[in-house]
């Protein structure tokens, strides 16, 4: 019999649900016996040895439901050795619930930093198997991660929406999409919703550019402009800042993002109306999206397959349109940025769109 631990952690997002299921479609249908004991809420369920037994009927219907049928929460890497307020040892614990369960693996749902914390008990001795979850799409050693997609649909559908007001009303909208690091989820969103402009963290913005791109459509005829705007990105001027400098310069400004700074000054340089809208945590949430139905069962089957053969230490990944296995310290304390100087922006650029940079 195979006893598996399950846990998803970090920010919720759509096809988490799918991708526990083909995990456990592909161990169920393989014949061996299984137990399945789910974690609730991340690795604090791990931590303080709270978890469900799960059958096959817990797994059914939930293809099409977004968030996670376990929950979530985030237990942030930098603290997981540091004892909690009782003075628990978090790892110490996380190891003793798995040992006293006689568990064979833990499959680990979960982003960058939940892979980190992956990788560290990989190393203290647990096996492992982990899934690619985040809309950012920024964990290294995979072209995609499941979330992304949707988060993409979610995202264009509101710079759609926003193209007919902004349209009517001549106005400038900047439309914030999540992204604190990376730009993908950004970049990709703002080109199929068609945005005259796309500000990301991988590429600081001069602000006088912007502007330019606003008068220069105005100047030939376009009365408004749509600008997609990253969470995390950043100005030419605060990009020379030591990273100390650029947290307290953050932690004093006046806005309460990146995106009313640039409505601000998109205002005071040229004097038109600028709207923001913030999509947020929509972004994450609803049904996940065909592409990543499809996508999340994959990798679950294939995370399911591992098991089955003893293969623990590895991320399912997805590198040129196969899905593969990464080992856990490839991946663990990388991100996967986006490349200025990739042919997709270089594509962008191609179309009109500006960067301000």
């Amino acid at each position: 019999m195979k006893r598996i631990g399950m846990l998803t952690s970090g920010g919720d997002c759509q096809a988490l649900n799918a991708a526990m299921r083909g995990v456990v479609k592909t161990l169920a249908h393989s014949g061996e016996a299984v137990e399945i004991y789910g974690f609730l809420d991340g690795y604090k369920g791990l931590i303080y040895g709270n978890f469900q037994m799960l059958n096959g009927k817990d797994f059914s219907g939930i293809l099409t439901k977004g968030g996670t049928i376990l929950g979530s929460s985030r237990t942030p890497f930098k603290t997981i050795r540091e004892p909690d307020e009782n003075g628990l040892d978090k790892v110490d614990a996380m190891k003793q619930n798995y040992f006293k369960l006689r568990l064979d693996v833990l499959v680990v749902l979960g982003g960058n930093g939940s892979h980190k914390t992956a990788n560290l008990l990989r190393e203290e001795g647990l096996n492992i198997v982990t899934l690619p979850k985040t809309i950012d799409n920024d964990l290294w050693g995979t072209d995609m991660t499941f979330g992304f997609q949707s988060a993409v649909d979610i995202a264009t559908e509101c710079i759609d929406c926003i193209h007919t007001t902004a349209a009517s009303h001549g106005r400038v909208f900047i439309v914030e999409v999540m992204g604190h690091k990376v730009g993908w989820l950004t970049l990709n969103a703002g080109m199929a919703g068609g945005a005259d402009i796309i500000l990301l963290p991988e590429i600081p913005y001069d602000i006088k550019k912007v502007v330019q791109k606003i008068e220069e459509r105005e100047k030939n005829g376009s009365k408004f402009t749509i600008i997609a705007v990253a969470e995390g990105a950043i100005s030419k001027e605060t990009a020379k800042l030591s990273k100390k400098d650029q947290k307290k310069r953050a932690e004093e400004s006046k806005y309460p993002s990146v995106s009313y700074e640039v409505a601000d000054e998109i205002f005071k340089r040229t004097g038109r109306e600028v709207r923001v809208t913030v999509p947020g945590h929509t972004q994450r949430g609803g049904s996940p999206c065909p592409y990543d139905r499809v996508f999340a069962s994959r990798l679950g089957a294939e995370a399911g397959k591992l098991i089955l053969k003893g293969e623990y230490g590895f991320m399912v990944g997805y590198r040129n349109r196969e899905i593969v296995k990464v080992p856990l310290d490839e991946v663990a304390g990388k991100l996967k940025y986006l490349d200025p100087k990739s042919t997709i922006i270089e594509e962008a650029k191609l179309l009109g769109i500006s960067f301000g940079d």
